[in-house]
């Protein structure tokens, strides 16, 4: 099977480049082979300055010397935004078998104390401009070394060898429930996300990508980072969002790795100024965490950029298909990466594999069934050809009172195929009469109703939408259709924020 797996991808990558694709086992191992095989390349750009694989290394076993001589402990928080000192810092502990757990720079003193404690941090690494948040709580954290990420030890130390099954990463996830959880990820799952990131792309190495993703996702961290390292390339972090467009006219980076609604925004701007607002230069944009419109697929590829999609958890170290066929399946997430076994329960796709967390951290909640299967609370189906499609999440589900079963996602999508739909919900609702109902609310893509000029664009938009809720089997037409003037609320990965119970 995994062989199997493997060899889907072969066609869409160049020959050499396919065979130096190759699987470690630690995070160790395979930064070895970056010092060793890209010493000299550029590794890193930040705030205005390059440094190279070398460079980077230095910095790293002169940090991991600040850890080993600050802390007898095996878990270290990491509270610090984006940057060349959070590489270094992460690579550091990384290498020398520590567990890094990633918290998002946004917590508050308490949330990072609560933190620190449940989950056992034996030593805090934080970036100066959050000094306030730790101070606050630096009274309470007796026993746990405070460490700056920008610290820099006079003495160095190489990298320590360790095992597969050595834990490395800590990282929040919604879990299958839609509760904050803490996923343990081993240094076995976090390389193989790292080289399922290296399937179905060509060119894979020495390209220029450019970071917009926070490091605390999991997305962030493992294909945009990881992938980046393990294929010599140079990683762009920006500073700023806000500055994306102007450091992507700098860098011109090959490759970025960004959810939908980024690839959105960077579309609409590129239609409204006549120009590739992400440059000339990008050959690929990858993109997942959220749902991913075909019209994007489509539009961009007019563009001379192939986006393609995929699918994964924080649970499976990222990474579980990728589509390297997207313009031909817009709808799929892909082919299933090697080193994981699949199979479908009463529509919900079950998992376990070489990429799959050791479990939860510091919960009760059973992480996997009886015989080592983790259930991810998607809904998915398998194609002829071996390409995977997620047809909603379980927790979505909605129960309409004839019992019929409705899957918001999978509705969705058959209105989200309108050129002028940029995003939807469908939600349940009540009348005025207090009956439940099914709601649908979309988002106009306004660049789209520009080139159509509709004489009414409110009334065309409901009316093309009732022709396709009009052919619908009776129980999934929608009663109520509203045209928003806004986007939705969205979470910090970009994600649509579903109205709570189903309800608006």
């Amino acid at each position: 099977m995994s062989n199997e797996a493997r060899e889907r991808f072969r066609p869409f990558s160049d020959p050499e480049e396919f065979e130096r694709i190759i699987e470690l086992d630690t995070v160790s191992e395979m930064w070895t082979r970056c010092v060793r095989d890209y010493s000299e390349l550029p590794a890193i750009v930040f705030d205005g300055e390059s440094h190279t694989y070398g460079q980077l290394e230095e910095d790293a076993a002169r940090f991991r010397a600040v850890l080993k001589s600050r802390t007898d402990g095996k878990r270290i928080v990491f509270f610090a935004p984006n940057s060349y000192q959070f590489v270094k810092a992460f690579i550091a502990s990384a290498t020398l078998g520590l567990t890094s757990i990633i918290l998002p720079p946004q917590l508050n003193s308490q949330a990072l104390f609560g933190c620190a404690m449940q989950f056992g941090a034996d030593a805090v690494v934080y970036d100066e401009s959050l000094s306030e948040t730790v101070d606050a709580v630096s009274g309470k954290l007796q026993g746990k070394a405070l460490i700056k990420i920008s610290e820099s030890g006079e003495d160095s130390l190489p990298v320590s060898p360790c095992e597969g099954k050595t834990p490395c990463l800590m990282m929040f996830t919604g879990g299958t429930t839609g509760k904050n959880k803490c996923a343990l990820l081993s240094n076995t799952a976090v390389m193989q996300g790292t080289v399922n990131g290296c399937y179905g792309v060509k060119p894979l190495f020495n390209q220029r990508y450019l970071l917009v993703l926070p490091f605390f996702h999991v997305f962030g961290l493992i294909r945009n980072l990881m992938t980046s390292l393990y294929t010599g390339s140079a990683l762009y972090i920006c500073k700023s969002n806000k500055d994306m467009f102007k450091d992507i006219a700098v860098f011109k980076p090959t490759v970025m790795v960004m959810v939908p609604a980024l690839a959105e925004m960077a579309l609409t701007l590129s239609k409204q100024f006549g120009r590739n607002m992400l440059g000339d230069d990008l050959k690929y944009i990858i993109a997942g965490a959220a749902a991913v419109s075909p019209y994007l697929i489509k539009e961009y590829d007019k563009l001379g950029v192939s986006l393609l999609q995929g699918y994964g958890l924080t649970e499976t170290a990222n990474l579980v298909s990728g589509n390297p066929l997207s313009l031909e399946y817009p709808d799929s997430v892909g082919f299933p990466y090697p080193n994981q076994e699949l199979k479908i329960v009463d529509g919900e796709l079950w998992l376990r594999g070489k990429n799959m967390m050791e479990g939860y951290v510091g919960t009760e909640e059973p992480s996997f069934t009886d015989d080592g299967w983790f259930r991810t609370g998607d809904l998915v189906r398998i194609d002829e050809n071996g390409l995977l499609y997620i047809t909603g999440r379980i927790k979505e589900i909605i129960v309409l009172p004839s019992g019929e079963n409705i899957s918001p996602a999978e509705l969705e999508a058959q209105f989200n195929v309108l050129p002028f739909i940029q995003d939807s919900q469908v939600f349940e609702d009540e009348n005025s009469s207090g009956k439940k109902i099914l709601a649908l609310e979309v988002v106009p893509r306004r660049t789209v109703l520009a080139q159509l000029k509709p004489e009414d664009p409110r009334e065309f938009i409901v009316s093309e939408l009732e022709k396709i809720n009009d052919a619908l089997p009776e129980y999934q037409r929608v009663s109520r259709i509203t045209v928003r003037d806004e986007d939705f609320a969205r979470t910090p990965s970009m994600k649509i924020v579903r109205y709570k119970n189903g309800k608006k």
